[in-house]
């Protein structure tokens, strides 16, 4: 997508799938607008951005949302009086939201207040292994070098230029594109492109190609972990997800109240905008009419008509039957084995002493390939888990807050959430795990009873997950194919969010929302009506 500023903010040309809009007049541009009627389920990212954009196209839209406020897993939980993040903690890809709210005649600062952060993450193994990284590649690169080598500094220089080719090959095709197949894929990028596909090593795995950049086992597990920002293994996740890098060095921000205050910001313009929200509303089936989708019904026996509905729940919840038979067609049946990770997590209030946290601090486990195996072979909690902890109240300033602060501490589970969940010895077994984790690299925490959230917790939040956080694990260069499309072979019915084409992830999510509503726009515009199949496929990083 591409938008050129011709006079203000409220006065643009947009190109969106290869046609023209203006998005200000696009609101009343027609009597037959105003009669499609659109039901969103879930407001998630990816639906809260198709709602947003087809509400600013003049569409009659109704948003469903079972929570008591927009976000799905942009949420907080209330610990000791205060509003603790406990979901996702990192804004990058700031470009989607940008287009986002551009197409709506907006400034995405106008709505969220982000800081930049020069120190993208702290990193520690012991109490005398610590790493920081910088939005700065030689900044980082004279830390990895202290830290262990010249060598492998210069081993960090060029994995940061794979990583910016990585993306800059996949960005068009895959993540601003629709198309989600390997011949949609090849037709994309043309002859002269396909060198490019080779050089960026679509066939090796993450934990592989690394091993051509660094030497150290401690590189490895620290860059390794970009695996698990789409749920997968290092081990198993395609090599592409070297791009995680470039990413995080093209700007991490901090969003003032945390991402949940940004799902907030999109509900409040899309309900601007003219989009009805109805929350405690549980979508309990999808009803197909005439061959395409007709409307839905909540668990309590109300029938909501529509013309078009936008799912945004998760694939396995529509292929496991969830949303009735109807929809089955258009999702995914998921082994165990196939779904990403899981986690565990403690959001607390604390008083941290002894180990300066960063705003974003991961604490690595001594054996990375022992960890993995015990989750995803095992199918059980490591006993000696990587935990990642957000210190929500730490800023670029790094003065230490005055008294006990917001915590989020993550470690990574199986989704096992449905078919064996975690029992609560277990889950005590965990706390201690991770408490040892921490006081291994010299940090004790002081705390009060956290909320913790395990796979069952998920999967409840989450139905059909199993406890999965990112839909499909990304497992071999295949599965990035998988992964459906906004499309579906039900007319009428479109996906988003992060088990669907372009990936899990905040950005990713809300850009498969924003590919959802170009693809209804564009049906409208063509046949009045789709009826085009889904394709499968897509990339995955956070």
């Amino acid at each position: 997508m591409w938008f050129w500023v011709v006079s203000d903010r409220c006065h643009f040309l947009l190109t969106l799938g290869g046609r023209e809009i203006n998005p200000v007049s696009e609101r009343n541009s027609g009597a037959d607008v105003a009669q499609e009627r659109v039901v969103v389920i879930g407001a998630g990212i990816g639906g809260l951005a198709a709602a947003l954009r087809l509400a600013q196209a003049g569409l009659d839209v109704t948003v469903l949302e079972r929570a008591a406020q927009p976000g799905g897993k942009m949420r907080s939980v209330p610990v000791g009086g205060q509003a603790v993040e406990a979901g996702p903690t990192v804004f990058t890809m700031r470009w989607v939201f940008e287009e986002l709210f551009a197409e709506c005649g907006e400034r995405l600062d106008d709505h969220v207040a982000l800081s930049p952060a020069e120190l993208l993450a702290r990193h520690a193994w012991s109490r005398d292994e610590r790493l920081d990284l910088f939005a700065d590649i030689e900044a980082s690169a004279a830390a990895i070098a202290a830290f262990a080598s010249p060598r492998e500094a210069d081993g960090y220089r060029r994995f940061c230029a794979r990583s910016a080719e990585i993306y800059r090959t996949l960005e068009g095709p895959f993540i601003r594109d629709g198309r989600t197949n390997p011949a949609g894929l090849a037709k994309r990028v043309g002859i002269s492109g396909l060198g490019d596909l080779w050089r960026i090593q679509p066939f090796a795995n993450l934990w592989s190609a690394l091993g051509t950049f660094f030497r150290d086992p401690r590189l490895l597990q620290l860059f390794g972990r970009y695996a698990t920002y789409c749920g997968a293994s290092p081990f198993s996740a395609p090599a592409t997800l070297m791009l995680v890098a470039h990413v995080e060095q093209a700007g991490i921000w901090t969003v003032a109240g945390g991402l949940s205050a940004l799902a907030q910001a999109i509900a409040d313009l899309a309900a601007e905008r003219g989009a009805t929200f109805r929350y405690g509303a549980h979508v309990a089936r999808i009803v197909a009419e005439g061959g395409r989708a007709g409307g839905v019904f909540l668990a309590g026996g109300e029938r909501i008509a529509a013309d078009i509905i936008v799912c945004n729940a998760d694939c396995a919840a529509l292929g496991g039957g969830l949303l009735g038979p109807d929809a089955v067609p258009a999702g995914a049946r998921l082994a165990p084995a196939e779904r990403s990770l899981s986690a565990v997590t403690f959001c607390a209030v604390a008083t941290p002493r002894g180990f300066p946290l960063a705003h974003h601090t991961v604490f690595f486990s001594e054996d990375y390939r022992a960890e993995f195996d015990a989750i995803l072979r095992g199918r059980r909690l490591p006993e000696d888990p990587t935990v990642y902890v957000c210190a929500q109240d730490r800023t670029e300033s790094g003065s230490t807050p005055a008294g006990p602060e917001r915590l989020l501490l993550l470690v990574n589970a199986p989704a096992d959430g449905r078919d064996r969940p975690p029992t609560q010895p277990e889950i005590e077994t965990c706390a201690r795990n991770l408490l040892r984790r921490l006081e291994s690299c010299g940090l004790s925490l002081e705390m009060g009873s956290p909320v913790t959230t395990t796979p069952r917790d998920f999967e409840a939040l989450f139905p059909g997950t199993g406890g999965a956080l990112y839909g499909r694990a990304a497992q071999g260069w295949a599965a990035t194919f998988k992964r459906a499309g906004a499309r579906t072979a039900l007319p009428g019915l479109y996906l988003a969010g992060g088990s669907v084409h372009p990936g899990p992830g905040v950005p990713m999510a809300a850009q498969s929302g924003r590919l959802a509503a170009a693809a209804i726009l564009d049906d409208r515009a063509s046949t009045g009506r789709s009826r085009r199949a889904a394709t499968r496929g897509g990339t995955s990083m956070r």
